[in-house]
């Protein structure tokens, strides 16, 4: 397979990658990028472990082309801090006591981002099915959910 020049833009910086035509958007953030934030779980879309947000919406990074986010916005865990200072959700998160093992944590994170920016008062049914395609086997939601909900109305 024939390699391309491809552009990025992600957490605001702009990278110049070669990728094959084939290869998966978390394939060239961790690789290539060295951005290990989203998790490869089940290479199949299905745990959302990979989860970024690309233009602001949450998309599987394992099911999504790198040639199809050129030209967009990517953002990562990795850039959700700012000037040394934690986003809200992922403050929410810690004095939630909402991570454990720790690997959903930025899928869950940003997909908390992307839903509160949409819906800034959200039921708590609507927060649990907000996350409900991001797989966890650690926490039982209940302490991710208090974590979305004291920062609901915060962004």
């Amino acid at each position: 397979m024939e390699k391309r020049l491809i552009h990025l833009s992600v957490n605001g910086d702009e990278y110049d990658v070669v990728v094959r035509p084939n290869q998966t958007l978390l394939e060239v953030l961790r690789e290539d990028l060295e951005l290990t934030g989203a998790k490869e779980g089940c290479g199949e879309g299905a745990c959302g472990t990979c989860t970024v947000l690309l233009e602001g919406k949450p998309v599987r990074s394992c099911l999504t082309l790198a040639v199809e986010a050129q030209g967009k916005q990517i953002e990562t865990v990795e850039g959700l801090a700012s000037d040394g200072e934690l986003h809200p959700v992922q403050k929410a998160f810690i004095e939630h006591g909402a991570i454990q093992c720790g690997f959903c944590t930025p899928a869950m994170i940003l997909t908390t981002k992307a839903f509160l920016e949409e819906n800034p008062n959200p039921s708590e049914g609507e927060a649990r099915r907000a996350i409900s395609g991001v797989v966890c086997r650690c926490t039982g939601y209940a302490k991710i959910v208090a974590a979305m909900m004291a920062t609901a109305g915060e962004l």
